[in-house]
């Protein structure tokens, strides 16, 4: 059956453009995909039909190509290795939709084979890109930001793929695109954007992105988004906040650049309220960038207090096992700025809340919480007692014999059990914590 198919393609009757129509609908089967590679003069063929003179011949060609660029085996895609020149030279045709096929067919090989990667760089793929994200076309340049992106999530590119981005014009040329946000096309943005994040989480130096203003501009966008929410979520914001986050948060943690704007803060709690029920996912990321603004910064420690975002942050206390160990980071990173700070903290009824964490059966959140009790009883050593009365003491104990938590409930007890006007044990704490 997939022999005369291909038969029914070779014989350049009149009927042609049908009988691709016919193989076309039949190469969206895995099996047959695999049958017709393996069949003599198969690739050569269809190559033929996609480099022709004749407009519905080249389209139904590409269309075939395209189908079998869905198979997930390799051996499929390297099947298609002749075809890969071709498909670049056409990146720079006349026709909107023999382009987007071939932008789309390129991104499907490029994540299943590695052969074909390393054949398409020698071949000017990186250029070609930086070419076609010119277009004024909103189709192509999502096609454009999806070829990339699977380029740049390859085991080689930090290696071989990034450094050939970075020194290319793509950088500059994606930024606005991703900052463009939802006043362009949002699935460009997105593509775009997911391709910044796998740049700068997998590349040492983001020099590059940085001097172009990555920080400032993705940080604005932010606040863009952020602004728009309550008139309204478009669908799919969430995918193009998420890699945003993520840029933001992993630039910061590599340089500790980044502006003094305490509107950021407000903006990540509207994101936080705006997808708790239905995305989140996007919680933890907000809390992760939270945590970088706060880490070494007191600006940002002191703008959430008093922006009076302390109580929504301690509204996610208890949301999910790794959001409670990200909002207890935070409140560390504010613990750790000294007494002024620790005071504030305690008169949100903070310690009430701690409590039960430390029944949590999770050890990571159960040490970061013992963790921030230390700071706040070595800068308010009257919390120690409240703790106390507040029957704090027997949630310790419980956990002397949990070999890794054991060497901070110790020395939480000695700090509590300090009898009154006897010197302070506090120091003798810090080499645990």
């Amino acid at each position: 059956q997939v022999l005369e198919l291909l038969r029914g393609v070779q014989r350049g009757s009149e009927d042609r453009k049908r009988s691709l129509g016919r193989l076309r609908w039949a190469l969206q089967n895995e099996e047959t995909q695999q049958k017709f590679v393996r069949l003599d003069g198969s690739i050569r063929t269809l190559t033929g039909l996609f480099t022709s003179s004749l407009a519905e011949l080249q389209l139904e060609a590409a269309r075939c190509l395209h189908e079998l660029s869905h198979s997930s085996v390799p051996m499929v895609a390297e099947a298609c290795l002749p075809v890969t020149s071709y498909l670049l030279t056409y990146l720079s045709g006349h026709s909107l939709e023999l382009t987007e096929l071939c932008l789309y067919t390129l991104g499907n090989l490029v994540v299943e084979s590695e052969a074909v990667r390393k054949q398409l760089l020698p071949q000017g793929i990186i250029p070609v890109l930086a070419s076609c994200i010119q277009s004024p076309h909103e189709a192509v340049l999502e096609g454009v930001g999806y070829v990339l992106s699977q380029l740049l999530q390859a085991k080689e590119a930090p290696t071989e793929i990034i450094p050939l981005v970075l020194d290319s014009l793509l950088p500059q040329q994606m930024l606005p695109l991703v900052c463009s946000g939802l006043k362009a096309s949002m699935g460009a943005a997105m593509e775009f954007a997911w391709c910044l994040h796998y740049i700068i989480c997998r590349h040492e130096d983001n020099m590059v992105l940085l001097e172009l203003g990555a920080v400032p501009a993705l940080t604005a966008l932010l606040l863009d988004l952020a602004s728009q929410i309550p008139q309204g979520t478009p669908e799919g914001l969430e995918l193009l906040v998420c890699p945003v986050l993520r840029c933001l948060s992993n630039l910061l943690a590599q340089t500790g650049c980044q502006g003094q704007d305490g509107r950021l803060l407000i903006a990540l709690f509207l994101i936080v309220q705006c997808f708790l029920q239905q995305h989140p996912f996007l919680v933890q990321e907000c809390l992760w960038l939270l945590n970088n603004l706060t880490a070494d910064d007191p600006f940002f420690c002191s703008a959430l207090l008093s922006l009076e975002l302390l109580p929504a942050l301690l509204q996610l206390l208890m949301c999910s096992q790794m959001v409670t160990v990200l909002v207890l980071t935070v409140l560390c990173n504010v613990a750790e700025k000294g007494a002024l700070q620790c005071q504030r903290l305690l008169q949100q009824s903070l310690l009430p809340q701690l409590l039960p964490l430390l029944t949590l059966p999770n050890p990571e959140a159960v040490g970061q919480c013992l963790e921030l009790l230390h700071l706040l009883f070595l800068h308010c050593p009257e919390a120690a007692a409240d703790f106390t009365r507040q029957g704090g003491n027997q949630a310790l104990e419980q956990h002397q014999s949990t070999p890794e938590l054991q060497e901070q409930a110790q020395a939480l007890l000695d700090m509590v059990r300090q009898p009154p006007g006897a010197p302070s044990a506090s120091q003798a704490t810090l080499a645990v914590f």
